[in-house]
């Protein structure tokens, strides 16, 4: 099965790198260019809505797989998985690549799960088209919030929530809700500097789907995740494919489409994840918070300093982690590539989650909460100096 997901990634990257490049190309036929001006840091013209790419390199090998899927489901069980696949899977044959023996009990868990994941992708869809509506036209602030909440309730409802371990429904759903409006735009307010919001989320997505192989095992079956594993390397590829385009110095913009959708996912996904079970200890409950910790620092330090000088948290500014960085004197590639290594720190102290008791886990929540501290002084001193 690795070499099936690893094919996928490879495969989700070269098409998101394609439709980046075709809509580099095309961006200013269609309107979708993003202008110099207040609180933007490029001074040219720049095509967006390259999050349009990664939408279609996510939901391309879904669609395919489905119908791949479908078109062999009565004969599935007729057929011997331990020769080179017939002629659907030939262009794997080319590849000198021979199914897993086991591959038809996944095949069957793929189409028991297609519902949901086409519900999945329908919504996140939605939000595709919410955000390229408002890089292009510009929408009100409370229609984009309303409609997010809108898409989080669908979701929820279809049953992509967690319990929290706490046994009152309206109270999960609330706060499943909550979660997923927050990452959708924690990730919109990321999308600040070149290369910044997709590479954090290629990070995220990355370290969720090691977990999901590795750490955090089905309840029931005592299996990987596998699905939501795979999901997430989709993600990834898809997300790296664009960041071709996208790292400083980038050719193109990832717009609000792109980031409502890897906030949705990625929201949605740790919803629907099983991050604590029978063989797993307790206090995995806490691995989304420490793997997604920077983008909700970002979401609520901004919040907070419009707050405090009395603005409106829906209006954009410069007062995001990364401009706060730059502050300090450092470059924005050097900001940028400082928030992917505070990423990936957060990120390698959640795997330990997984080989700790509740004291030595608490310890690690502590140390990530210090390192976020940290950062926050560095920035407030530094902040003061310049306006000194």
């Amino acid at each position: 099965m690795i070499r099936l997901f690893l094919l996928l990634f490879v495969f989700c990257c070269i098409i998101s790198a394609l439709c980046s490049l075709v809509i580099r190309k095309t961006g200013s036929f269609f309107g979708l260019i993003d202008k110099p001006g207040y609180r933007k840091i490029h001074d040219k013209p720049m095509p967006t809505g390259g999050g349009l790419g990664i939408w279609f390199a996510v939901l391309l090998p879904f669609l395919l797989f489905t119908i791949l899927v479908y078109s062999i489901q009565n004969s599935i069980q007729n057929y011997s998985f331990s020769s080179p696949a017939p002629w659907i899977f030939r262009f794997l044959g080319a590849l000198s690549f021979t199914l897993p023996e086991n591959i038809g009990i996944h095949l069957g868990g793929f189409l028991y799960q297609s519902t949901r994941l086409w519900q999945l992708l329908g919504l996140g869809s939605v939000l595709v088209l919410l955000g390229t509506l408002d890089d292009r036209f510009g929408l009100s602030w409370k229609i984009r919030l309303f409609v997010q909440f809108l898409v989080a309730g669908l979701a929820v409802y279809f049953g992509w929530k967690a319990t929290f371990f706490v046994d009152i429904p309206w109270l999960t759903s609330i706060l499943s809700v909550l979660w997923i409006v927050a990452l959708i735009n924690s990730f919109n307010m990321l999308d600040n500097m070149d290369g910044l919001s997709a590479g954090v989320a290629l990070i995220c997505s990355i370290f969720f789907a090691l977990v999901m192989f590795l750490f955090a095992k089905n309840p029931l079956s005592g299996e990987p995740q596998l699905f939501l594993g795979g999901f997430l390397l989709v993600l990834a590829g898809s997300l790296l494919g664009f960041l071709f385009h996208n790292f400083p110095s980038a050719r193109i913009f990832m717009g609000d489409g792109g980031a409502y959708f890897i906030g949705f996912l990625l929201a949605t996904t740790t919803l629907s994840a099983t991050f604590v079970g029978k063989n797993t200890p307790p206090q995995a409950i806490f691995v989304p918070l420490c793997i997604l910790a920077v983008p909700l620092y970002d979401l609520t330090s901004v919040v907070l300093i419009r707050l405090l000088n009395g603005k409106s948290p829906f209006v954009g500014d410069k007062n995001h982690y990364s401009h706060r960085l730059v502050a300090l004197g450092l470059s924005r590639t050097g900001a940028v590539l400082t928030i992917y290594l505070t990423t990936t720190i957060c990120s390698i102290s959640a795997l330990f989650l997984y080989q700790v008791n509740w004291f030595s886990a608490c310890l690690i929540f502590v140390q990530i909460i210090l390192i976020i501290a940290l950062v926050a002084v560095l920035e407030y001193y530094g902040r003061r100096k310049s306006n000194n």
